[in-house]
């Protein structure tokens, strides 16, 4: 694993969560006490983030993210009863030293399935944002006696194409999730959030030339997750019970195929947010954390 890659990763989110924390609602609840551990998983360390006590909720970050993007929802959930673990997927964040094979989403679940076990989670609610969540779906298919409950807080990889922008710009060999210039930068944060968060401009120069610097690895991992943009489309439909939150004006992926994904979860309970886009966990914190655990507390 390329250590500027995993570097360029956690620098990004940590700015984009201030920025965008900065301006969000207010909490549900007060601060919480949020601790990082590790374990050994194969052949790296996985990294994690726990809060709280009670039935654990396992949350799966996206492509090119880490776990810190959880760390408001995680709060709201253990304040309300939870135990929250939100890990670094394998070669994300400061996961890393695990081989690029381990890219592939099948692999992801492996190996997080080993994870959980060794914390002793063998019952779980599981949860998942863009990848995070083609991953938690995956999961929670091959081992349904261990996932109580899936929920997919954001569009998730795998039920539709990308959105129009998005097959726009790689049609024109524009990559917008791995930019190279401030033009491809800005159209990253205009398609991730509904108001795109003003990111400084020598941040922005900074973050670029890592981008650049590591472009070969971020490629690599592009063509691997790129090949699972049918896999719950192609899925047979699942009966657990399934929570479905859906930016308005999400443009990775369109929310017209939010009616496709009920569709694979029968008796779903599912809410599209306005005035919001891909990532609901640090545009709308409060409103998620609010529909997930009345969704958890039924169950």
């Amino acid at each position: 694993m390329n250590k500027l890659f995993a570097t360029l990763i956690r620098s990004l989110t940590i700015i984009l969560l201030a920025l965008v924390t900065a301006r969000a609602e207010p909490f549900l609840g007060a601060p919480c006490v949020i601790e990082v551990e590790s374990k050994q998983v194969g052949k790296g360390l996985i990294e994690y983030i726990k809060a709280g006590s009670g039935m654990p909720v396992v949350l799966l970050h996206g492509l090119f993210a880490q776990k810190e993007q959880w760390r408001e929802v995680a709060c709201e959930l253990s304040s309300a009863g939870f135990m929250v673990i939100a890990p670094d997927l394998p070669g994300y964040g400061k996961s890393i030293d695990f081989p690029d094979e381990d890219y592939r989403l099948e692999n992801q679940v492996a190996l997080l399935h080993r994870f959980t076990n060794s914390l002793g989670l063998y019952e779980i609610h599981i949860a998942g944002s863009s990848m995070g969540g083609a991953i938690a779906s995956m999961y929670a298919n091959q081992y349904p006696g261990q996932a109580l409950t899936l929920a997919f807080i954001g569009a998730p990889l795998g039920i539709g194409p990308w959105g129009t922008r998005v097959q726009e710009a790689l049609a024109q060999g524009i990559n917008p999730f791995i930019p190279i210039n401030m033009d491809q930068f800005n159209l990253e944060m205009e398609l991730l959030f509904y108001e795109p968060p003003l990111v400084p401009e020598a941040i922005k120069d900074q973050l670029l030339s890592d981008y650049r610097g590591s472009n070969r690895h971020y490629q690599q991992v592009w063509d691997i997750v790129n090949l699972y943009t049918s896999q719950i489309s192609n899925s047979s439909p699942a009966r657990i019970p399934t929570l479905i939150l859906w930016g308005k004006q999400d443009q990775i992926f369109s929310v017209s195929d939010s009616g496709a994904l009920q569709l694979k979860y029968l008796g779903n309970q599912h809410y599209i947010v306005p005035k919001a886009a891909h990532l609901l966990m640090l545009e709308k914190p409060k409103e998620v954390s609010q529909k997930y655990i009345e969704f958890l507390r039924q169950r």
